[in-house]
Protein backbone atom coordinates (compact mmCIF):
# COMPACT_ATOMS: atom_id res chain seq x y z
CA UNK A 1 0.00 0.00 0.00
CA UNK A 2 2.84 2.41 0.69
CA UNK A 3 4.38 1.78 -2.67
CA UNK A 4 1.00 2.34 -4.34
CA UNK A 5 0.55 5.71 -2.62
CA UNK A 6 4.01 6.83 -3.81
CA UNK A 7 3.09 5.90 -7.41
CA UNK A 8 -0.07 8.00 -7.22
CA UNK A 9 1.79 10.98 -5.91
CA UNK A 10 4.37 10.68 -8.75
CA UNK A 11 1.67 10.41 -11.43
CA UNK A 12 -0.13 13.44 -10.06
CA UNK A 13 3.05 15.50 -9.97
CA UNK A 14 3.85 14.50 -13.57
CA UNK A 15 0.41 15.58 -14.74
CA UNK A 16 0.78 18.97 -13.11
CA UNK A 17 4.18 19.50 -14.77
CA UNK A 18 2.82 18.63 -18.22
CA UNK A 19 -0.21 20.89 -17.72
CA UNK A 20 1.98 23.80 -16.62
CA UNK A 21 4.21 23.26 -19.66
CA UNK A 22 1.23 23.40 -21.99
CA UNK A 23 0.04 26.70 -20.48
CA UNK A 24 3.58 28.11 -20.76
CA UNK A 25 3.78 27.19 -24.45
CA UNK A 26 0.42 28.72 -25.12
CA UNK A 27 1.49 31.95 -23.43
CA UNK A 28 4.77 32.15 -25.42
CA UNK A 29 4.05 33.42 -28.99
CA UNK A 30 7.50 32.41 -30.26
CA UNK A 31 6.78 28.76 -29.31
CA UNK A 32 3.20 28.78 -30.47
CA UNK A 33 3.91 29.99 -33.99
CA UNK A 34 6.45 27.23 -34.56
CA UNK A 35 3.81 24.60 -33.92
CA UNK A 36 1.14 26.14 -36.14
CA UNK A 37 -0.05 24.00 -39.02
CA UNK A 38 -1.88 26.11 -41.60
CA UNK A 39 -2.12 23.56 -44.39
CA UNK A 40 -5.87 23.10 -44.05
CA UNK A 41 -6.89 26.67 -43.21
CA UNK A 42 -9.26 28.65 -45.43
CA UNK A 43 -8.16 32.30 -45.63
CA UNK A 44 -10.55 33.30 -48.41
CA UNK A 45 -12.41 35.85 -46.27
CA UNK A 46 -9.58 37.04 -44.02
CA UNK A 47 -8.78 40.77 -44.01
CA UNK A 48 -5.07 41.22 -43.23
CA UNK A 49 -4.80 44.76 -44.58
CA UNK A 50 -3.71 46.27 -41.25
CA UNK A 51 -1.42 43.53 -40.00
CA UNK A 52 2.25 44.28 -39.33
CA UNK A 53 4.26 41.12 -39.92
CA UNK A 54 7.65 42.80 -40.29
CA UNK A 55 9.32 40.89 -37.42
CA UNK A 56 7.72 37.48 -37.92
CA UNK A 57 9.86 34.40 -38.58
CA UNK A 58 8.17 32.16 -41.14
CA UNK A 59 11.06 29.75 -41.55
CA UNK A 60 9.09 26.67 -40.38
CA UNK A 61 5.62 27.53 -41.69
CA UNK A 62 3.95 25.09 -44.11
CA UNK A 63 1.60 27.04 -46.41
CA UNK A 64 1.44 24.49 -49.23
CA UNK A 65 -2.35 23.93 -48.98
CA UNK A 66 -3.51 27.40 -47.96
CA UNK A 67 -6.29 29.12 -49.91
CA UNK A 68 -5.53 32.84 -50.17
CA UNK A 69 -8.03 33.68 -52.90
CA UNK A 70 -9.93 36.27 -50.84
CA UNK A 71 -7.15 37.69 -48.66
CA UNK A 72 -6.65 41.47 -48.67
CA UNK A 73 -2.93 42.07 -48.05
CA UNK A 74 -2.71 45.54 -49.58
CA UNK A 75 -1.53 47.26 -46.37
CA UNK A 76 0.66 44.52 -44.94
CA UNK A 77 4.25 45.44 -44.04
CA UNK A 78 6.41 42.38 -44.73
CA UNK A 79 9.74 44.17 -45.19
CA UNK A 80 11.53 42.36 -42.34
CA UNK A 81 9.91 38.93 -42.70
CA UNK A 82 12.15 35.86 -42.90
CA UNK A 83 10.71 33.46 -45.50
CA UNK A 84 13.81 31.30 -45.83
CA UNK A 85 12.11 28.07 -44.75
CA UNK A 86 8.59 28.59 -46.08
CA UNK A 87 7.12 25.77 -48.18
CA UNK A 88 4.99 27.45 -50.86
CA UNK A 89 5.09 24.62 -53.40
CA UNK A 90 1.30 24.19 -53.42
CA UNK A 91 0.29 27.85 -53.52
CA UNK A 92 -1.73 28.99 -56.55
CA UNK A 93 -0.69 32.55 -57.48
CA UNK A 94 -2.16 32.56 -61.00
CA UNK A 95 -4.93 34.98 -60.00
CA UNK A 96 -2.72 37.54 -58.29
CA UNK A 97 -2.91 41.13 -59.59
CA UNK A 98 0.57 42.65 -59.93
CA UNK A 99 -0.63 45.77 -61.73
CA UNK A 100 -0.25 47.99 -58.67
CA UNK A 101 3.16 46.69 -57.59
CA UNK A 102 5.80 49.42 -57.21
CA UNK A 103 9.05 48.28 -58.88
CA UNK A 104 10.45 51.75 -59.50
CA UNK A 105 13.50 51.04 -57.37
CA UNK A 106 14.66 48.16 -59.56
CA UNK A 107 17.57 48.67 -61.98
CA UNK A 108 16.32 49.93 -65.34
CA UNK A 109 13.21 51.64 -63.95
CA UNK A 110 12.83 55.21 -62.81
CA UNK A 111 15.70 56.25 -60.57
CA UNK A 112 14.88 57.26 -56.97
CA UNK A 113 14.72 60.93 -56.05
CA UNK A 114 18.02 60.85 -54.16
CA UNK A 115 19.98 59.20 -57.01
CA UNK A 116 23.04 61.03 -58.28
CA UNK A 117 21.82 60.64 -61.87
CA UNK A 118 18.60 59.54 -63.52
CA UNK A 119 20.34 57.00 -65.82
CA UNK A 120 22.19 55.10 -63.07
CA UNK A 121 25.59 56.31 -64.33
CA UNK A 122 26.41 57.46 -60.76
CA UNK A 123 27.52 60.81 -62.14
CA UNK A 124 30.31 59.28 -64.25
CA UNK A 125 30.35 60.55 -67.90
CA UNK A 126 30.25 58.10 -70.80
CA UNK A 127 33.49 59.37 -72.37
CA UNK A 128 34.36 59.82 -76.03
CA UNK A 129 32.00 57.06 -77.28
CA UNK A 130 28.83 58.57 -75.80
CA UNK A 131 25.90 56.85 -74.15
CA UNK A 132 25.66 53.11 -74.95
CA UNK A 133 22.74 51.87 -77.01
CA UNK A 134 21.27 48.60 -78.21
CA UNK A 135 23.11 47.04 -81.14
CA UNK A 136 19.92 46.71 -83.22
CA UNK A 137 19.46 50.49 -83.07
CA UNK A 138 23.06 51.35 -83.95
CA UNK A 139 23.57 52.30 -87.63
CA UNK A 140 26.66 50.76 -89.22
CA UNK A 141 28.39 51.00 -92.60
CA UNK A 142 30.58 48.86 -94.81
CA UNK A 143 32.49 48.89 -98.08
CA UNK A 144 33.30 45.83 -100.19
CA UNK A 145 35.34 45.59 -103.39
CA UNK A 146 34.44 42.17 -104.78
CA UNK A 147 36.52 42.61 -107.91
CA UNK A 148 39.27 45.00 -108.92
CA UNK A 149 41.32 43.26 -111.59
CA UNK A 150 43.03 43.64 -114.94
CA UNK A 151 42.23 41.54 -118.02
CA UNK A 152 45.48 41.29 -119.96
CA UNK A 153 44.07 40.06 -123.30
CA UNK A 154 41.25 42.62 -123.27
CA UNK A 155 43.39 45.49 -121.93
CA UNK A 156 40.74 46.59 -119.51
CA UNK A 157 40.12 46.99 -115.78
CA UNK A 158 37.08 45.28 -114.33
CA UNK A 159 35.56 46.38 -111.05
CA UNK A 160 32.62 45.63 -108.75
CA UNK A 161 32.19 47.87 -105.70
CA UNK A 162 29.48 48.08 -103.06
CA UNK A 163 28.82 50.24 -99.97
CA UNK A 164 25.99 50.32 -97.45
CA UNK A 165 24.76 52.22 -94.41
CA UNK A 166 22.03 51.29 -91.95
CA UNK A 167 20.94 48.59 -89.50
CA UNK A 168 20.13 44.90 -89.84
CA UNK A 169 16.49 45.53 -90.78
CA UNK A 170 17.08 48.17 -93.45
CA UNK A 171 19.99 49.71 -95.31
CA UNK A 172 20.82 52.17 -98.04
CA UNK A 173 23.01 50.43 -100.61
CA UNK A 174 25.24 51.85 -103.37
CA UNK A 175 26.60 49.46 -106.00
CA UNK A 176 28.61 49.89 -109.19
CA UNK A 177 30.13 47.43 -111.67
CA UNK A 178 31.74 47.83 -115.06
CA UNK A 179 34.96 48.02 -117.06
CA UNK A 180 37.48 50.67 -118.07
CA UNK A 181 39.43 50.39 -121.31
CA UNK A 182 43.12 51.20 -120.91
CA UNK A 183 43.81 51.63 -124.65
CA UNK A 184 42.16 53.45 -127.54
CA UNK A 185 39.38 55.82 -126.49
CA UNK A 186 39.52 54.46 -122.87
CA UNK A 187 35.79 53.94 -122.80
CA UNK A 188 34.07 53.40 -119.44
CA UNK A 189 31.06 51.11 -119.24
CA UNK A 190 29.36 51.04 -115.85
CA UNK A 191 26.04 50.20 -114.24
CA UNK A 192 25.49 52.05 -110.94
CA UNK A 193 22.50 51.70 -108.63
CA UNK A 194 21.27 53.28 -105.39
CA UNK A 195 18.74 51.09 -103.60
CA UNK A 196 16.88 50.33 -100.39
CA UNK A 197 17.93 46.98 -98.91
CA UNK A 198 15.75 44.84 -96.62
CA UNK A 199 15.81 41.17 -95.50
CA UNK A 200 13.01 39.04 -96.95
CA UNK A 201 13.78 35.80 -95.11
CA UNK A 202 16.69 34.05 -93.41
CA UNK A 203 18.71 33.58 -96.61
CA UNK A 204 17.29 36.20 -99.00
CA UNK A 205 17.38 40.01 -99.18
CA UNK A 206 15.45 42.38 -101.42
CA UNK A 207 16.59 45.57 -103.17
CA UNK A 208 14.69 48.37 -104.88
CA UNK A 209 15.95 51.70 -106.20
CA UNK A 210 17.25 53.60 -109.20
CA UNK A 211 20.16 52.96 -111.56
CA UNK A 212 22.11 54.51 -114.42
CA UNK A 213 23.76 52.68 -117.34
CA UNK A 214 26.58 54.58 -119.08
CA UNK A 215 26.73 52.08 -121.95
CA UNK A 216 23.11 52.87 -122.94
CA UNK A 217 23.22 56.36 -121.42
CA UNK A 218 19.81 55.78 -119.81
CA UNK A 219 18.41 55.83 -116.27
CA UNK A 220 16.39 52.90 -114.95
CA UNK A 221 14.36 51.60 -112.06
CA UNK A 222 15.91 48.60 -110.35
CA UNK A 223 14.56 45.70 -108.27
CA UNK A 224 16.40 42.60 -107.23
CA UNK A 225 16.84 39.70 -104.85
CA UNK A 226 20.15 38.54 -103.42
CA UNK A 227 20.80 35.55 -101.21
CA UNK A 228 22.26 32.10 -100.61
CA UNK A 229 20.98 28.97 -102.32
CA UNK A 230 21.50 25.45 -100.96
CA UNK A 231 25.14 24.33 -100.90
CA UNK A 232 26.15 27.94 -100.12
CA UNK A 233 25.83 29.24 -103.66
CA UNK A 234 25.68 33.03 -103.59
CA UNK A 235 22.99 34.15 -106.04
CA UNK A 236 21.75 37.50 -107.30
CA UNK A 237 19.00 38.48 -109.74
CA UNK A 238 18.38 42.13 -110.69
CA UNK A 239 15.94 43.61 -113.17
CA UNK A 240 16.28 47.12 -114.68
CA UNK A 241 13.44 49.03 -116.34
CA UNK A 242 14.93 51.72 -118.60
CA UNK A 243 13.24 54.98 -119.50
CA UNK A 244 12.59 53.76 -123.07
CA UNK A 245 10.76 50.64 -121.88
CA UNK A 246 13.70 48.29 -122.26
CA UNK A 247 14.04 45.66 -119.51
CA UNK A 248 17.41 44.19 -118.60
CA UNK A 249 17.85 41.09 -116.45
CA UNK A 250 21.17 40.21 -114.79
CA UNK A 251 21.63 36.78 -113.20
CA UNK A 252 24.72 35.73 -111.28
CA UNK A 253 26.00 32.84 -109.15
CA UNK A 254 29.22 32.42 -107.17
CA UNK A 255 30.69 29.71 -104.97
CA UNK A 256 33.68 29.76 -102.60
CA UNK A 257 35.59 26.49 -102.60
CA UNK A 258 37.91 26.74 -99.61
CA UNK A 259 41.12 24.74 -100.00
CA UNK A 260 42.62 25.86 -96.67
CA UNK A 261 42.35 28.66 -94.16
CA UNK A 262 43.78 31.13 -96.72
CA UNK A 263 43.54 29.61 -100.20
CA UNK A 264 40.12 29.83 -101.88
CA UNK A 265 38.95 28.99 -105.40
CA UNK A 266 36.00 31.13 -106.56
CA UNK A 267 34.12 30.13 -109.73
CA UNK A 268 31.37 32.51 -110.87
CA UNK A 269 29.05 32.87 -113.84
CA UNK A 270 26.72 35.61 -115.10
CA UNK A 271 23.97 35.95 -117.71
CA UNK A 272 22.45 39.08 -119.30
CA UNK A 273 19.11 39.23 -121.12
CA UNK A 274 16.97 42.02 -122.66
CA UNK A 275 13.25 42.26 -123.38
CA UNK A 276 13.53 43.83 -126.84
CA UNK A 277 15.99 44.57 -129.60
CA UNK A 278 18.06 47.78 -129.67
CA UNK A 279 20.29 47.92 -132.73
CA UNK A 280 21.85 51.26 -131.75
CA UNK A 281 23.38 49.64 -128.66
CA UNK A 282 23.97 46.22 -130.27
CA UNK A 283 21.30 44.56 -128.17
CA UNK A 284 19.09 41.67 -129.24
CA UNK A 285 15.99 40.23 -127.64
CA UNK A 286 16.62 37.41 -125.18
CA UNK A 287 19.90 36.29 -123.65
CA UNK A 288 22.77 38.31 -125.07
CA UNK A 289 25.92 37.18 -123.31
CA UNK A 290 27.42 34.93 -120.69
CA UNK A 291 30.60 35.58 -118.74
CA UNK A 292 32.45 33.21 -116.45
CA UNK A 293 35.58 33.45 -114.34
CA UNK A 294 37.61 31.23 -112.03
CA UNK A 295 39.88 32.90 -109.48
CA UNK A 296 42.43 31.55 -107.05
CA UNK A 297 42.61 33.91 -104.06
CA UNK A 298 44.80 34.11 -100.98
CA UNK A 299 43.09 35.74 -98.00
CA UNK A 300 45.21 37.82 -95.61
CA UNK A 301 44.61 40.28 -92.74
CA UNK A 302 41.66 38.38 -91.23
CA UNK A 303 40.32 37.65 -94.73
CA UNK A 304 39.81 41.35 -95.43
CA UNK A 305 42.35 41.45 -98.27
CA UNK A 306 42.62 38.76 -100.95
CA UNK A 307 44.81 39.11 -104.07
CA UNK A 308 43.93 36.70 -106.86
CA UNK A 309 44.84 35.34 -110.29
CA UNK A 310 42.42 33.69 -112.67
CA UNK A 311 40.96 33.09 -116.10
CA UNK A 312 37.89 34.84 -117.54
CA UNK A 313 35.69 33.87 -120.48
CA UNK A 314 32.92 35.74 -122.30
CA UNK A 315 30.65 34.64 -125.13
CA UNK A 316 27.65 36.01 -127.03
CA UNK A 317 24.40 34.05 -127.01
CA UNK A 318 21.59 33.53 -129.49
CA UNK A 319 21.10 36.15 -132.19
CA UNK A 320 23.65 38.40 -130.48
CA UNK A 321 26.40 36.24 -132.02
CA UNK A 322 25.28 37.10 -135.56
CA UNK A 323 24.94 40.78 -134.70
CA UNK A 324 28.51 40.90 -133.37
CA UNK A 325 29.84 39.25 -136.48
CA UNK A 326 28.07 41.88 -138.59
CA UNK A 327 29.87 44.60 -136.62
CA UNK A 328 33.21 42.78 -136.78
CA UNK A 329 33.19 42.20 -133.05
CA UNK A 330 34.51 39.10 -131.31
CA UNK A 331 31.95 36.49 -130.39
CA UNK A 332 34.07 34.67 -127.82
CA UNK A 333 36.97 35.97 -125.76
CA UNK A 334 39.12 34.73 -122.90
CA UNK A 335 41.81 36.39 -120.84
CA UNK A 336 44.16 35.97 -117.94
CA UNK A 337 43.25 38.22 -115.06
CA UNK A 338 44.83 39.37 -111.80
CA UNK A 339 43.58 41.67 -109.12
CA UNK A 340 42.46 42.01 -105.54
CA UNK A 341 39.28 41.91 -103.47
CA UNK A 342 38.88 43.49 -100.06
CA UNK A 343 36.36 44.88 -97.58
CA UNK A 344 36.27 47.16 -94.56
Amino acid sequence: MKIHKVGLRFAGASSLVLLASSFANAADPSTAKKDMMMSGMDHSSMDMSGMDMSDMDHSDMDMSDMDHSGMDMSDMDMSDMDHSGMDMSGMDMSGMDHGSMDMSGMQGGKAPADARSSDYSNGVPYGQYGKPMMMVDMPLWGVSVDDLGYQFDENQINYEVGAWYGVDERRLSLRSEGSIQTEGDKEIDSLTSLSYWKPLSIFWNGEAGVAYDTENDKPALMAGIVGTMPYFIETDARAYLYSDGQVRLDLGAEYEWRLSQHWVVIPEVGLTAFSKEDSDNHITKGFNEMDAEVRLTYETFSRQLAPYVGVSYETALGSARDQRRQHNESVDSSSLTAGVKFWF
